[in-house]
């Protein structure tokens, strides 16, 4: 059953994506929407549950938290690495922003989306009614992923056909994720953990990379609506989840 739930996420994810690659001349609308989104995500999604999930602190301050911050500096150094390596070699034709960070990024959210199949097949080996709600949740969010993954991907000059690619990954993510619970199961703290690290790497890439491109070239109050839409969005997700 958690196996054909996630069916359901790997076609949100892909209409997801397919509605990125749509609205390619409204490309700040995207981003700014790609920018709520993933705000929403780490904010009402992530963080509530990762402080959830892992119950340890260190000196006074939650564990998730810790890596959440953590999270959001190692995006912030690879980033800045990869951009002085691509300097260095006078590779400069996308700017200072390096393919391999959309790559990266991208490949974090296939990680993400295989740890909701993960959360998917969890939930039923509880009970049938909370896998309902939980895949409920996943699949409604993971429009949002599959659009944030090839979004993500392109952002940073990556070709058409790698944004294809990892999208295709990020939707067959959560059905090997919840097809991996019929063998083992992950401890809740180190899900708490990992969801900390993650959504720290999600806020560095909405608010120091999307959120500016979106009003880089096209500050007009539409883009802004979009990402105040975005983030009402997964609020909306968030609430009927629960």
């Amino acid at each position: 059953m958690a196996v054909l739930v996630a069916l359901g996420a790997f076609l949100m994810t892909l209409a997801g994506g397919w509605t990125a690659q749509r609205v390619t001349d409204r490309r700040h609308l995207v981003l700014g929407l790609a920018g709520g989104l993933m705000l929403g995500v780490v904010g009402l999604d992530l963080l509530p549950e990762a402080l959830e999930a892992a119950g340890g602190e260190v000196f006074g301050v939650p564990e998730a938290l810790l890596l959440f911050v953590a999270g959001f500096l190692l995006a912030h150094l690879v980033e800045r690495l990869l951009a002085a390596r691509r300097a260095a070699h006078g590779a400069g034709e996308h700017g200072h922003r390096a393919p391999e960070v959309g790559l990266t990024a991208a490949a974090a959210m296939v990680g993400h989306s295989a740890m909701d199949g993960v959360a998917i097949g969890a939930a039923f080996q509880v009970g049938g009614g909370m896998g309902v709600a939980v895949a409920l949740a996943v699949v409604a969010h993971d429009f949002a992923d599959g659009f944030n993954t090839y979004t993500l991907t392109r952002l940073y000059g990556n070709a058409r056909r790698k944004a294809i690619a990892m999208l295709a990954a990020d939707a067959v993510a959560p059905v090997a994720g919840a097809a991996s619970t019929l063998l083992f199961t992950i401890p809740e703290g180190a899900l708490g953990a990992y969801l900390g690290l993650f959504g720290g790497v999600l806020l560095y890439l909405a608010a120091a990379e999307i959120l500016p491109e979106a009003h880089h070239a096209h500050p007009a109050r539409s883009t802004l609506l979009c990402t105040v839409a975005g983030a009402a969005f997964i609020w909306l997700v968030v609430g009927v989840a629960e």
